[in-house]
């Protein structure tokens, strides 16, 4: 159990990384940012916080909405935690077109703000969530049917270890 869990955060760790990347690619591009960078950056313009420290406060903010929609707080919740959320409360809807929602409700916000928007803001907002939503179809997955775990028994497991001990 603690390898797959050490092994789960390195994926995670790994694809930030990797996503941290491109969004510094998409900013050094100029071709307009995602919609959640570009919300983070529109209340940079706002506020005496950095783009750094308003996509902090973007991420607590969208940890709060999950707790709302009583969702559990996972370490998984806290990598994507509005999607999975927003999607079990539309079923109705494919998870990409919520992705697609929630993105342009974001970009709006962060267009409103200030927050440079073009072409690969298009492209990320809308080009995004059909692709993820041809990718769940051809793996057959179906994010609404994931399990949280909670954080609390996650770390008492990787402290007690495979035979239960401290």
């Amino acid at each position: 159990m603690r390898k797959e869990i050490i092994s789960g955060w390195v994926k995670i760790i790994v694809g930030l990384l990797v996503f941290s990347f491109g969004v510094h690619l998409t900013i050094y591009a100029n071709i307009g940012l995602a919609p959640w960078d570009c919300l983070g950056m529109g209340i940079s313009y706002h506020t005496p916080l950095n783009y750094g420290l308003s996509m902090t406060l973007v991420a607590l903010t969208v940890l709060g909405i999950d707790l709302i929609l009583r969702e559990w707080i996972g370490y998984g919740t806290v990598i994507d935690a509005l999607l999975v959320g927003l999607g079990k409360r539309m079923p109705m809807l494919p998870i990409g077109f919520v992705e697609i929602l929630l993105w342009a409700a974001v970009l709006l916000i962060g267009w409103l703000l200030g927050g440079s928007v073009g072409i690969g803001t298009l492209i990320s907002t809308f080009g995004a969530g059909f692709v993820m939503q041809i990718v769940y179809s051809i793996i057959r997955f179906e994010p609404r049917k994931l399990e949280h775990k909670d954080v609390i028994e996650i770390s008492k497991r990787l402290i007690r270890g495979a035979d239960g001990t401290l």
